[in-house]
């Protein structure tokens, strides 16, 4: 069975924990996930990243949600929760990340319901989250009742490109959708 339950400062500490939340999301960029990284990924800039949630974290302005399944870490997600004063009714859905062993098994969704919750909890009316346009992210958000704000072409360059624009020496840029729900 899965749980999904947040994350403290104190538990992020744990090594065994960050070296599984550090192979997350290399499994994530090496299947194509729009993440805000593209291959190849240096372990540096995954430790980077993983000490600025974890700092976050701390500084309470971060809800981090991990989902485990037999004592290991199958998908995050986080919540950015606004800390400035005329945004303290909004957050910023970020990193809903599932691995590959666990993706098409409904813990997507899980994950955003418990983004939800959070976002509840912390006293957060207006939801926020950017994704791929026409990605298997973006139809789970519209089935749970996110609204399309608007989209940005060429947003962001391809993590992991097809054969035949890999055959090209240009890169491959993605459109962006952003999306809201309000709780």
């Amino acid at each position: 069975m899965i749980s999904i339950r947040p994350l403290t400062p104190v538990a992020v500490r744990d090594p065994a924990l960050q070296n599984q939340l550090r192979m997350l999301l290399r499994d994530a960029v090496e299947s194509g996930a729009s993440v805000g990284y593209v291959l190849p990924l240096a372990d540096e800039v995954i430790d980077q990243y993983w000490r600025g949630v974890f700092d976050a974290l701390e500084q309470g302005s971060l809800v981090l949600l991990m989902a485990e399944h037999e004592g290991q870490v199958v998908g995050t997600a986080q919540l950015s929760l606004c800390m400035k004063p005329n945004g303290i009714h909004r957050a910023e859905v970020q990193k809903v990340l599932v691995h590959t062993a666990a993706r098409r098994s409904g813990l997507g969704r899980s994950l955003m319901q418990a983004v939800e919750q959070a976002a509840r909890d912390a006293k957060r009316s207006l939801l926020v989250l950017d994704t791929e346009t026409g990605s298997a992210g973006q139809l789970l958000y519209t089935s749970m009742g996110y609204q399309v704000a608007g989209s940005i072409p060429n947003f962001v360059l391809a993590t992991i490109t097809t054969t035949i624009a890999a055959q090209s020496s240009s890169p491959t840029f993605l459109p962006t959708t952003y999306m809201y729900k309000l709780l």
